[in-house]
């Protein structure tokens, strides 16, 4: 069962009670079409709205690249952690936008979609798409992890932070990845996202605060004054300045 709980200010009352550990809940702020100033605004709102878990040290992960300034912002806030989420999607031979599975950062190959899976084509494409994907990983551990280790998110409350959902695909296999790790409470924040694919997320998080639901959903960049392009090398860059201050 989920919990739909929106526009309403007693939420912020009953959310703030510490002996609360209230469970598939779908926390939406507002429908509007309002954009916001640029990620770091978004961020700092998400931070204000979790601020209930200031008191639990949560590990705020967020997913490179544009997650990673979104949960930078809510880390401050919360007195969190910062993590990255390090994994990638395997998709439908010929079809990248139907996912049929993830490799995690530790390279095991978690299945997404067990009917696609069977219509994916035969084995040796999943093996060798494996195989790629785990390279790929490797070579981005080599550079996110010497300047953000791997916080370990066992029994910890987790916080999941990216820039927005569309398909929700993405945001699906990190939770998928984080599952794996027994956190205590996963809660996936964005600032935006399709209402329909926060539906799919409901049984994946335990929590999900989406600041905006748009009855209309006009592209992600529409929903941000500034939303600049960030490369590997920014949010190197970003991760670097935030570990050395």
């Amino acid at each position: 069962m989920r919990v739909i709980i929106s526009l309403d200010n007693k939420w912020l009352s009953v959310i703030g009670r510490r002996d609360m550990c209230i469970r598939n809940v779908l926390k939406v702020l507002s429908y509007s079409n309002e954009p916001f100033s640029g990620r770091q605004e978004a961020g700092r709102l998400l931070g204000a709205h979790l601020m209930y878990l200031v008191d639990d040290s949560p590990v705020v992960i967020g997913i490179p690249k544009g997650g990673i300034v979104t949960a930078r912002e809510i880390a401050r806030a919360v007195s969190g952690e910062l993590d990255v989420a390090l994994f990638e999607k395997l998709c439908v031979q010929g079809h990248n936008e139907l996912v049929i599975g993830v490799v995690s950062e530790e390279g095991k190959l978690l299945a997404q979609d067990g009917h696609a899976a069977k219509n994916s084509g035969n084995g040796n494409y999943i093996f060798r798409e494996k195989e790629l994907k785990i390279v790929e990983i490797e070579r981005r551990k080599s550079l996110y992890r010497g300047i953000c280790p791997k916080i370990r998110i066992e029994g910890r409350e987790v916080i999941i932070a990216d820039d927005g959902i569309v398909t929700g695909s993405t945001m699906k296999s990190a939770l998928r990845c984080i599952r794996q790790e027994n956190p205590k409470r996963i809660i996936v924040a964005v600032p935006v996202a399709v209402s329909e694919s926060l539906d799919m997320l409901a049984d994946e998080a335990d929590q999900i605060v989406c600041l905006r639901l748009p009855y209309i959903f006009r592209g992600l960049n529409g929903f941000y004054t500034q939303f600049d392009t960030i490369d590997e090398p920014n949010a190197l860059k970003l991760l670097k300045s935030e570990t050395a201050g």
